[in-house]
């Protein structure tokens, strides 16, 4: 049990690392939204991998060392962590890909979005017109993490890897 738990955790680990790299090399502004579409292939990765807990705490503490690091802004928390939860939970009772690639983009884009406009007013002091200002900016960022996700997921399944990789993290 205890291995299984280091396992996870390293795994999840070297995911938070590649969703803080992947963002400094690959965000990109939309509509005041620093988009990174690594952050949701990470979501998607940990969903498939490590479960919805796990990628939960990652997309909290990748939006945390991004934030640190001044790569980020505070609506990272919102849009990873929501993408992130929804993903892992969709994954975790279906095993299906494209509704776990869908429960991404709906958690991050839609959820994420609308829990981004308190965030933007009451903690960044910002004045956005409306209530869903932030959902295409998160559906653009999201759709973008999603399709790398699952080109690389459905390779993975494809050559079998991604069964051996999930068993090994089972025992």
């Amino acid at each position: 049990m205890k291995n299984k738990s280091v396992q996870k955790l390293s795994i999840a680990g070297v995911f938070c690392a590649l969703a803080v790299v992947g963002s400094m090399f690959l965000t990109f502004p939309v509509f005041g939204s620093k988009c990174a579409p690594v952050q949701h292939m990470v979501n998607i990765l940990c969903a498939v991998f490590l479960g919805p807990w796990y990628g939960l705490a990652t997309a909290f503490v990748a939006s945390l060392l991004r934030n640190l690091l001044g790569w980020g802004s505070l609506l990272a928390f919102p849009g990873s962590m929501c993408g992130a939860l929804l993903c892992g939970l969709v994954y975790w009772r279906t095993k299906n890909l494209p509704a776990t690639l869908t429960a991404e983009v709906l958690g991050t884009g839609v959820l994420g979005g609308l829990a981004a406009y308190p965030v933007a007013k009451e903690l960044m002091g910002l004045t956005p017109e409306t209530y869903t200002v932030y959902i295409i900016p998160f559906l653009i960022s999201t759709a973008a993490g999603s399709i790398l996700a699952g080109i690389l997921v459905y390779a993975l399944q494809k050559n079998g890897a991604l069964k051996s990789m999930q068993s090994a993290l089972e025992r």
